[in-house]
């Protein structure tokens, strides 16, 4: 089954919100063995939304809607559908009467546009909408299948989690459900893994391999269609393997996990704590590493030294280091390795990072953009430096070498 996604509302296209709802969606459909081929965004306008069901019609087996089911004279898409297929609509009274009490409730007048929120497509399904009014509708008509979802996600992705799935799994019959292993990888660009795994890629017909990159990090789904679970599991772990044969030295997760997660996974599990040190990236590592709920167990703290006043007072470093003819500077191999000694010592943890290096967008210290030096300091064991030579932005710049610092440290921490 063939599916599009027609998200609909006039604010998306104007940028004032995200449609973070076609990610949902093609995720959810995928798994439930539906291939999304296309996505598409209408405003709020009956003509363009009756043009984009006649293009959709054309294309796809299944067509899914978001938006455009709220009380206001906006609120086109039950209305549009309706028209298009010569239905005629019709209050649904459960839904009805849930709205009636809600606002009995809240001792709240109810306006009379209130219930459009309850009306139904003739002929179709309800999809129950427990953290809304709006009821979703599903119905079929000459091969093609309609689902109507409400635009906001707190609404749209319990609904899609339960009622609108079994609706979906009702039209499915014996359609095979498709399964999914997501390889995280770090430490290697997205051309370099893909030219370690081009004759896979290049062969593959099922499972099929598909890479994709986020910053400092790149992420490989290998998925399958299969009458069960134990059948997907042998296929799946045929590609699985092949693909760590070549280079299983950079995954560092079977799962949709980022790599700062992993790392204070991998603290918490060794009953380690991590400190850092920070100046290119400003405090970007420390952000990462706390946003991550529970991490103050396995995080003692950090600082950014960005100039090299505070990196002498906070860190101790010796201003002979930092400045003056014939010293290494600040951008320097040994200063990122006093850095994260320093900041080990101070916040009395088993391991210390640093970052030192040059952002943009002119040079520093002589030292051009991109190049940043990081460390990894260990309680016991001698630091070690690494060098980064990263393009990009200055943003771009500051995630790549911090994902870099993060990947060290997971080195370190996999080997315990």
């Amino acid at each position: 089954m063939k599916a599009e996604i027609i998200a609909v509302g006039t604010e998306l296209l104007l940028g004032q919100i995200v449609n973070t709802n076609a990610q949902f969606l093609s995720r959810k459909l995928a798994s439930l063995g539906i291939d999304v081929y296309f996505q598409t965004v209408v405003g709020d306008n009956p003509n363009r939304i009756r043009q984009a069901i006649e293009i959709a019609r054309q294309r796809a087996d299944l067509l899914v809607f978001t938006g455009g089911l709220g009380p206001t004279q906006d609120d086109l898409t039950k209305d549009v559908l309706a028209a298009y297929l010569n239905r005629g609509l019709s209050l649904h009274q459960p839904s009805m009467d849930k709205i009636e009490q809600m606002f009995s409730s809240r001792g709240i007048h109810m306006v009379e546009s209130n219930r459009r929120q309850a009306l139904m497509i003739d002929g179709s399904a309800p999809i129950d909408n427990e953290a809304g009014l709006a009821v979703g509708n599903g119905l079929s008509e000459d091969g093609t299948h309609y689902l109507l979802l409400p635009g906001p996600p707190r609404e749209m992705k319990p609904m899609m989690e339960g009622p609108a799935s079994d609706w979906l799994r009702s039209i499915l019959g014996a359609e095979e459900p498709l399964y999914s292993r997501l390889l995280m990888f770090a430490g290697i660009g997205e051309s370099t893994l893909e030219a370690k795994l081009i004759d896979l890629i290049e062969a593959q017909s099922d499972p099929t391999i598909a890479p994709y990159a986020k910053e400092g990090e790149v992420a490989i789904r290998v998925s399958t269609k299969a009458a069960n679970e134990t059948d997907a599991i042998v296929k799946l772990d045929q590609t699985v393997d092949a693909i760590k044969q070549r280079v299983g030295e950079y995954l560092y997760a079977q799962e949709e996990i980022t790599l700062e997660e992993q790392v204070v996974q991998l603290l918490r599990t060794s009953r380690r704590k991590l400190s850092t040190a920070e100046s290119i990236s400003g405090g970007l590592l420390a952000e990462l590493i706390t946003g991550i709920p529970g991490s103050s167990g396995e995080y003692s703290g950090g600082v950014v030294t960005y100039t090299n006043e505070m990196k002498h007072k906070l860190l101790g470093i010796p201003m002979a280091q930092l400045e003056g003819d014939g010293a290494p500077g600040a951008i320097s191999e040994s200063t990122a390795a006093m850095m994260a000694e320093r900041v080990r010592q101070i916040g009395d943890s088993d391991f210390g990072v640093s970052l030192t290096g040059v952002a943009g967008p002119a040079q520093a210290e002589g030292k051009p953009v991109g190049l940043v030096y990081y460390a990894v300091a260990e309680r016991g064991k001698p630091t070690a430096v690494f060098t980064g030579h990263f393009s990009g932005t200055r943003a771009i710049i500051r995630i790549r070498a911090v994902k870099a610092a993060l990947y060290q440290l997971w080195l370190k921490l996999r080997e315990h």
